[in-house]
């Protein structure tokens, strides 16, 4: 089967972000983590991108891997704007929902505050300090 799992690429802070996301998930450690200088190139790697992060990896759950790097200014930059994309978390519980919920948010900005909702969900929605958006959801009735 399928699956789909995010890619967010950031403009150089990218190690700050995924090391806050490894502490709000309770991830002990990377499965991946490899700087732009680990590359293999026949010309040498500028300085201003050796040190950035080419590619980082969390196993959140046995399905769910997020994923990141830094832009490197070779192929442009990451434009962080819009609300046309959010990383969708389901959670089994209503303390991992205000856990994880809690932990995310913390210098974001809250965009909808963890209710129940109409669907039967406790749900809530933010953009964490670094511009990415999310939503968390716990199903509490079958639908």
């Amino acid at each position: 089967m399928a699956r789909i799992n995010p890619y967010v690429t950031f403009n150089g802070n990218c190690e700050e972000a995924f090391n806050f996301y490894k502490e709000c998930f309770g991830i002990a450690e990377f499965a991946d983590f490899n700087r732009f200088s680990e590359m293999p190139s026949e010309e040498p790697m500028p300085d201003a991108v050796a040190n950035k992060v080419m590619h980082a990896t969390l196993k959140i759950s046995k399905e769910t891997v997020l994923m990141g790097s830094d832009a490197n200014p070779a192929f442009g930059v990451a434009e962080v704007s819009g609300n046309n994309i959010a990383i969708s978390i389901n959670t089994d519980s209503k303390e991992e929902t205000d856990k994880i919920y809690n932990a995310l948010s913390a210098d974001g900005k809250v965009t909808m505050p963890l209710a129940e909702t109409f669907w039967g969900a406790y749900f809530g929605m933010f953009t964490d300090k670094f511009g990415i958006q999310w939503m968390i959801n716990c199903q509490l009735e079958e639908k």
